[in-house]
């Protein structure tokens, strides 16, 4: 094959990965909007593979183009957008292992100069992609460590979900005999305009503590969530206390013809590719587990964070001492003066509040299955869940409370049953 041949099926294949980009981009303009206002019947989803699995086969392309294995990079890369067609940044790659046969390759997408500039911002978004990824797979957490946010959960709490905007990436945990253990990591995209949701509409995505309410199936669904999704409480009562608004931030997968996002590309949902998103579909459970969305996750051993729950416990212990002591004022020391249970201030709710402890009669009340997530930022919040059992009953309700400093000390600034 002569040079001259083979230079130009290196920029035709190039041309092409870079094409399937732009062509797989199209319908996240014009047509991804006319299939947001059109229902699709049930229909089977594309899926492409087992969850995680083309990015650990991305990763070793990288890792033989860092050993010089350019031709055993060059055969995983062909290997990886066959089975994964609609994986545009392996496209990419895999067009630039092309051209580096006949030319050195001065960066990622290394497209014509006239290409690179007409799709300057498409070949922006796949390089940060590429950082991400792998940034994210050699800056793994520390051993046997955790998000600080999970001080505690219960054998209730099956899983557990943290996202860390900072470096587009969702950790998996389960929970088991021994706590939490982190069991899978994906790369995710966020909200257009970052993070931080205040207001509907703004394309950010939330920070906070959430949880999962529901499941979607894709038949319910249109194209455009791929797998399913997961939606999640926002505005939680901490949201609501601050005066953020919006709704409809799920965890949702994307367009058969996709395989990621930019890390910035959503309306303010968390976004992962649909192997992945199934993986969480046939996971995690509906208002038991727990979503962390944090601007970069802090990991401390499950040690620390036990003796941080503690100074937090005894607190609460002190609540349910007030609550069983059937002395109204006692309890009522406990709730912020804005304290609100589902539009109910705490004026109207303390008298339902003395009717549970009058019918109690001074029997004690019992927590368990105790859950603590805490969060920080411009005030340190706890967020609450327990079985709440008087004595002699042999079942209760679930309840959350929503708890925040105050001048050094603890207030109930929400609380409900689940």
């Amino acid at each position: 094959m002569t040079t001259k041949l083979l230079t130009r099926l290196c920029a035709v294949a190039l041309s092409a990965g870079l094409a399937c980009v732009l062509l797989a981009q199209a319908p996240a303009e014009a047509t991804q909007k006319k299939k947001q206002r059109t229902q699709k019947p049930a229909r089977e989803v594309i899926s492409v593979g087992r969850d995680g699995e083309a990015e650990a086969r991305l990763i070793q392309v990288y890792q033989f183009i860092g050993q010089g294995k350019s031709r055993e990079a060059l055969a995983y890369a062909q290997d990886l957008v066959k089975n994964h067609p609609n994986f545009h940044l392996a496209h990419l790659i895999y067009g630039d292992l092309l051209a580096a046969q006949v030319r050195p390759v001065r960066t990622l997408g290394d497209v014509p100069d006239t290409t690179a500039i007409k799709h300057a911002a498409l070949l922006a978004e796949l390089r940060e992609e590429s950082l991400l990824r792998i940034k994210a797979l050699r800056e793994r957490p520390p051993p046997d460590s955790l998000p600080t946010q999970f001080l505690s959960l219960s054998a209730q709490n099956k899983h557990a979900i943290a996202v860390d905007a900072s470096r587009s990436r969702l950790y998996l945990f389960e929970n088991g005999a021994t706590g939490l253990k982190l069991v899978a990591d994906y790369y995710v995209s966020i909200g257009k305009s970052g993070i931080e949701k205040t207001i509907e509409g703004d394309l950010r995505t939330p920070l906070g503590v959430y949880f999962i309410t529901s499941s979607l199936s894709p038949q319910s669904l249109k194209e455009f969530y791929g797998a399913g999704a997961l939606p999640i409480n926002y505005p939680n009562p901490y949201d609501v206390r601050r005066g953020k608004t919006g709704s409809g931030i799920w965890l949702h997968g994307t367009p058969p013809t996709q395989f990621s996002r930019a890390p910035r590309a959503t309306d303010g949902c968390v976004v992962l590719a649909n192997p992945d998103l199934q993986r969480l579909l046939t996971t995690v459970q509906a208002r038991s587990t727990p979503v962390v969305i944090a601007p970069s996750l802090q990991w401390a051993t499950t040690q620390s964070l036990r003796a941080d729950s503690r100074s937090f416990e005894e607190t609460l212990q002190a609540w349910r001492q007030a609550k069983s002591s059937g002395k109204l004022d006692n309890a009522l020391a406990f709730y912020a003066p804005d304290f609100s249970s589902y539009g109910k201030t705490l004026a109207i709710w303390s008298g339902s509040l003395g009717l549970e402890m009058e019918r109690a009669n001074g029997s004690a009340l019992q927590i368990k299955d105790l859950s603590l997530l805490r969060w920080s930022d411009q005030a340190e919040t706890m967020v609450v869940t327990f079985n709440e059992v008087w004595q002699g009953s042999k079942t209760g309700s679930l309840k959350r409370q929503y708890w925040v400093r105050q001048a050094n000390q603890w207030k109930i600034f929400f609380e409900g049953s689940i």
